[in-house]
């Protein structure tokens, strides 16, 4: 009972910090210039407006994490040093924009250190043979250390590329979180629970002044952020463990971003372009195009992340072939979902022109 009680007081403590700062966080945007200036159809605001709200989160996120936990762990300090990193890259972003190929560099670097010095990363895989009696594969070093820089740079910036409308990346993110939470703190992982109800509660203290019509966006600086941690907790502890559905849970969790970065990266290089080069072709641009509004599309995406994150903790608890028919159907869903929405796609070349990076 006393985990569940600082699981609690670290939410508040995340919330209240992450509330209290965004104001002082937006003048700061204001005076060095990290302002996001509408000049392409991308952007759904009409007005500038400043971008380093990111930096509120991880302020809410840092005092918590600092104030409930047990101990500095090794884990823990390469976690927060990758994060560093990540968050010296979104600063300089938002103020100077970064050019992509630099950004992809430092998100490797980042990725390498907590998988180098923390030891997190993807050591086991499910066996895709149906027909081996071996039910895992154990990955050689190089192989585990591959497959975790790709993961955790990808799921990076997936988040960064659905952050496009007031409040969407912050509150998938939250929600992501809350899975992630549940799952950890049901298997007795009070670590990992706490980083993402720290997460959570600077999600949800940033929200008010995020949600539409947003006073100040969290910019590459939150974003990436978020991605960076929720990528990185989604290969720790019970998420990695020995179950036949370890890849399903942490899948399904963060399925949104994942999906919509896997097609939007399948579709640019169809088409022959760089799977970098930004496009308004993300699913909330599609909703939009479909008639729906801001903040229809963004409760709808709410709701998609939900139900993921609901089956994610399904999957969890139940048995392996119940746990093996949802992710079928759901990622059959996904799939019709993701071509919903394809002919009313009207693609505007001057897009194409636009920022390489996925903010706004």
């Amino acid at each position: 009972m006393n985990n569940m009680v600082y699981l609690f007081y670290a939410f508040i403590v995340s919330f209240v910090f992450s509330f209290a700062s965004t104001p002082l966080v937006k003048k700061l945007a204001f005076k060095i210039g990290a302002i996001d200036v509408p000049k392409d159809n991308r952007r759904m605001h009409k007005k500038p407006i400043p971008r380093l709200g990111g930096l509120a989160i991880i302020a809410g996120f840092l005092v918590a994490v600092i104030c409930f936990n047990d101990g500095i762990t090794v884990q823990l300090l390469s976690t927060l040093c990758g994060a560093a990193i990540i968050v010296v890259m979104g600063v300089i972003d938002d103020c100077k924009n970064l050019n992509a190929k630099l950004k992809f560099v430092i998100q490797i670097i980042a990725a390498l250190v907590v998988i180098y010095f923390g030891d997190i990363r993807i050591k086991v895989f499910t066996n895709p043979n149906i027909f081996s009696n071996s039910l895992y594969v154990v990955l050689p070093v190089w192989l585990s250390y591959t497959v975790s820089v790709i993961w955790i740079v990808f799921i990076t910036n997936a988040v960064n590329f659905i952050d496009g409308l007031d409040g969407l990346a912050a509150g998938v993110s939250a929600i992501m979180s809350v899975s992630l939470v549940f799952i950890a703190a049901r298997l007795g992982e009070y670590a990992i629970a706490l980083i993402g109800i720290s997460l959570m509660g600077g999600c949800f203290g940033f929200l008010p002044f995020n949600f539409n019509p947003a006073k100040i966006f969290m910019g590459d600086t939150g974003s990436t952020f978020l991605g960076f941690a929720l990528a990185t907790l989604s290969i720790q502890g019970v998420f990695k463990s020995y179950a036949v559905i370890s890849f399903a849970v942490p899948l399904l969790i963060l399925g949104l971003p994942l999906f919509d970065a896997a097609f939007a990266m399948i579709r640019r290089v169809l088409t022959g372009k760089s799977p970098m080069v930004a496009d308004r072709g993300h699913l909330h641009h599609r909703l939009i195009d479909m008639g729906f509004s801001q903040k229809q599309t963004v409760f709808i995406l709410y709701a998609i992340s939900g139900v993921l994150g609901i089956t994610a903790v399904l999957l969890a608890e139940n048995g392996t072939l119940r746990a093996l028919i949802l992710v079928i159907c759901v990622l059959i869903l996904l799939l019709i979902g993701s071509m919903l929405g394809k002919d009313v796609y009207i693609h505007d070349a001057g897009s194409e022109k636009g920022n390489n990076d996925e903010q706004n």
